[in-house]
């Protein structure tokens, strides 16, 4: 168990307060095999059997526990000593995900739950509190294998197989506390506009508001640029920031203001926090993606977000960072982040960056047969479209992949077009994917999968003089072609294994680098000479367990000079090209 406190970085970086305690590290910990834990009366326990290293899944080598079989129940307690100057504001309790369904009590008192495994939630426990140390207790309950919720690629298997890998149960990602004053700044949505220089701003408050106002102050490398101020007339305040200079947010270049929210009854300060935000805009124009109105071919890269020692959860923050930089390094402009809603401090580092991503939910292991699934994936879904509304990076949504049939069954039409219509209805600032690769429905981008090996067969079907202007469709008798932007959003895939580790990839793997080499190059350019193609994404960055068509192991050694591939990658896009 380690001593100091792991991920001890603040975890909501739009929204930073500086009164907050980290409740990373030991806690106490036990396997409910039985999922009886809640009818025993475990909350009013006085210890628990073993220990466990938040905020890293029991599964991994981090958590000090790595137990990998199948747990219908974890639980986790700890006691807290609150700071005294706390007293008599209101104190909130904040986990960044826990997988799947969270129970949590404090000081034997019931103060709520969560359904989702992958998005963040807030409790209040200012009514639990006591005069002594707060225990906080926490049951998760988890079923991988029962179609009634989310998994991603978390093995519905004892072993990881294919590519579906070890699971994740209960909390992975930090919990904190924070003390707030009774009428405080609850969310903040930003939307930024860059051709007319401004920032529009949605701030949500919590708590008796009447006579409060709320003020922006926008800053560009500390300098002032920008300030603003509206009264309360309901829970949400809408206000304009005119800029008086313009940075724009581009790819590699990722130019960012500092705001400073705070919440005034008169010129009393009754809360702040800091925020910061990217000025760009997004358009779609002859099929191209234009970001601020320049055409940008998107040069992505599949990423699993797995980790050797951590499975979910980054054993750093610098480690999420150096993710990034890998890719970047690599001619990469950006991420699909695949099958896994991905921590805030991903988003943090690709804002500051300069590096786009896709979000997307981890929607394998849901049965959306029936409309039914709605009811496991809506709420989650929206959730996390709600949390990241605000990062520049992020440039479009992808909240279902490959829907394929369940047991012969056809998935539900109707699931897929109406989370695409929720998902427009919450963020019209930017496309939206109904189902990536194989079924879609109704999608501002049309996307598909194509791990052909064969450069050859390749460019018959994605060159620029190939049918349709490369437009292939695959599985016509499940989707058809109708316009939109063209995507090739999962290709490649080549297993290069020069180790001889018992595992898979995509295709024959070729016998020498030289091979893998000039496959990589021959299917790369053939889609970037494509005018009609607006992105591909390669799958993957790493290799992840017994899955090894990454670019790097799976401990994060390159195996191929980063700048061979580079330069593959970074040749002119024809898309760009028409400029």
């Amino acid at each position: 168990m380690q001593n100091r406190i792991p991920r001890p970085e603040y975890p909501r970086p739009q929204l930073v307060r500086d009164t907050w305690m980290n409740l990373n590290g030991p806690w106490e910990f036990e396997i409910d095999h039985g999922d009886s834990g809640i009818e025993r009366k475990f909350y009013q326990r006085d210890g628990l059997s073993g220990r466990i290293n938040v905020p890293f899944c029991p599964e991994s080598a981090l958590s000090g526990v790595q137990y990998t079989d199948f747990m219908a129940a974890v639980w986790y307690r700890r006691a807290v000593t609150l700071p005294a100057d706390w007293r008599g504001q209101r104190v909130l309790l904040h986990f960044g995900a826990v997988d799947y369904h969270a129970h949590v009590w404090v000081n034997g008192q019931k103060v709520g739950e969560h359904r989702g495994g992958y998005t963040s939630f807030t409790l209040e426990i200012t009514a639990a509190l006591g005069d002594g140390d707060t225990i906080i207790t926490v049951c998760a309950r988890d079923d991988n294998r029962g179609m009634g919720q989310p998994r991603g690629k978390q093995s519905a298997e004892y072993h990881s197989h294919h590519c579906d890998y070890t699971r994740t149960t209960g909390i992975w990602q930090t919990v904190w506390l924070e003390c707030v004053p009774q009428t405080y700044i609850a969310a903040a949505r930003l939307t930024p506009d860059a051709a007319n220089g401004a920032l529009f701003a949605d701030v949500r408050v919590d708590g008796p508001a009447r006579g409060c106002a709320v003020r922006l102050s926008a800053s560009y490398q500390g300098r002032p640029v920008g300030q603003c101020a509206a009264q309360i007339a309901g829970e949400t305040t809408c206000l304009s920031v005119a800029l008086s200079e313009s940075h724009l947010w581009m790819p590699g270049d990722a130019q960012l203001y500092d705001l400073r929210i705070e919440l005034m009854r008169g010129e009393t300060v009754l809360d702040s926090a800091q925020s910061y935000f990217g000025l760009r805009d997004l358009s779609w124009q002859d099929g191209a993606l234009r970001i601020n109105g320049k055409a940008v071919f998107q040069r992505l890269i599949l990423d699993q977000g797995f980790y050797p020692d951590g499975i979910y959860t980054a054993p750093s923050d610098d480690e999420l960072k150096a993710d990034i930089l890998r890719s970047m390094d690599m001619g990469f402009n950006g991420a699909r982040l695949h099958q896994k809603v991905f921590e805030e401090r991903f988003l943090y580092w690709a804002d500051r960056l300069g590096y786009l991503v896709w979000g997307e939910m981890a929607s394998w292991g849901l049965d959306i047969t029936t409309p039914a699934g709605l009811v496991h994936f809506l709420p989650e879904w929206m959730e996390s479209v709600q949390r990241d509304y605000s990062h520049p990076a992020l440039v479009g949504w992808c909240p279902f992949n490959e829907t394929w049939d369940l047991d012969g069954t056809k998935q539900c039409n109707d699931v897929l077009a109406v989370t695409y219509r929720v998902t427009k209805a919450m963020d019209a600032t930017r496309p939206v994917i109904d189902t990536s690769g194989n079924y879609h429905v109704v999608t501002d981008v049309f996307d598909i999968h194509d791990y052909e090996q064969d450069v050859a067969v390749f460019a018959g079907r994605y060159g620029a003089d190939a049918e349709n202007g490369g437009r292939h469709t695959t599985y016509p008798q499940r989707q058809s072609y109708g316009g939109q932007a063209y995507f090739v959003s999962e290709y490649g895939g080549i297993a290069w294994n020069p180790e001889r580790k018992e595992g898979w990839g995509y295709g024959a793997g070729p016998a020498t680098e030289q091979e893998f080499l000039s496959r990589y190059e021959g299917l790369t350019t053939t889609l970037l000479k494509n005018p009609n193609v607006c992105a591909f994404c390669y799958t993957q960055l790493t290799d992840v367990e017994q899955e090894l068509n990454g670019l790097y192991t799976y401990d994060r050694r390159a195996k191929f000079d980063p700048a061979i591939i580079r330069r593959i990658n970074t040749q002119p896009a024809a898309i760009e090209e028409r400029e």
